[in-house]
């Protein structure tokens, strides 16, 4: 008789599978049926994400690496991930009593040590403030730390081109009607590229600067949510270090990561 499956820590619970199935894309028409089942397919890419194993070292008891693969590029290219984040951001932001969309966020960015030598080299380059050869996340979140937008660039990427670039992201996508100011640290002073960002995107940059006088680390007022986040996102070994051949494919596990947060705190 067959043993019943034992659960890992990362699968989806029943309550958590509730909340997040009907914002799975229905199956395309034509074709062959869907047969796999979808729910697995989630547990192994939170798996994934969460051991920061290789594609083929997942587990025999998820739906073949190929098919858990193939869905979660597909939901990549779609920008599947990016709308099932802003949609749980949404119901949570509301759970707390807050607007569905922020009128506020932070922007910070992190370099990180490229691990794979396969990854595009127009994609890495060396920090030279931090001596970090890699690439750098540029992230934006709101005030809760809610992940809202991801870039991934080379590491010796200015962090205003870097701002510049998530910036035009979201005035693309027009997810975020309400937001107007944004805290940033010193690294994207100068009043030149503040007001060009006000007069480009209408948008307020407010730069946190530390007290006269203050040594070593000390929290800084507003910014402070932006760090807890990318401490939440060092949980998952897969973004430990960049070991993805394209940026995008490291955008996606932000949001991979980001969902299965979410998830965790709507159910």
């Amino acid at each position: 008789m067959e043993a019943t499956k034992k659960s890992y820590p990362t699968d989806l619970t029943d309550s958590q599978w509730e909340v997040v199935k009907d914002l799975i894309p229905a199956a395309g028409t034509g074709g062959r049926k869907r047969t796999v089942d979808i729910r697995a397919v989630l547990n192994g890419i939170f798996y994934i994400n969460a051991a920061g194993c290789a594609w083929r070292m997942l587990p025999h008891d998820f739906p073949v690496w190929q098919t858990v693969y193939h869905y979660f590029r597909h939901w990549r290219i779609t920008n599947t991930w990016q709308e099932i984040n802003a949609k749980l951001q949404q119901w949570y932001r509301v759970s707390e009593g807050r607007e569905a969309t922020p009128s506020a966020g932070c922007i910070d960015s992190q370099s990180t040590k490229i691990a794979s030598r396969l990854a595009s080299p127009e994609a890495v380059g060396i920090d030279g403030n931090k001596l970090v050869n890699g690439r750098k996340r540029h992230i934006l979140v709101d005030t809760l730390g809610l992940l809202l937008m991801v870039v991934v660039s080379a590491a010796n990427l200015d962090d205003r081109k870097g701002a510049v670039m998530l910036l035009e992201k979201i005035n693309h996508r027009d997810h975020f009607p309400r937001l107007s100011t944004i805290w940033v640290d010193r690294g994207y002073r100068g009043q030149a590229f503040i007001m060009a960002i006000l007069h480009t995107f209408y948008w307020c940059l407010q730069v946190v600067v530390p007290a006269v006088g203050q040594k070593g680390f000390v929290v800084q007022q507003k910014r402070w949510v932006v760090e807890r986040t990318f401490a939440w996102f060092s949980r998952f070994r897969r973004l430990n270090r960049e070991y993805e051949l394209l940026p995008e494919t490291s955008e996606a596990f932000f949001y991979v990561g980001m969902i299965h947060i979410l998830l965790k705190r709507l159910a």
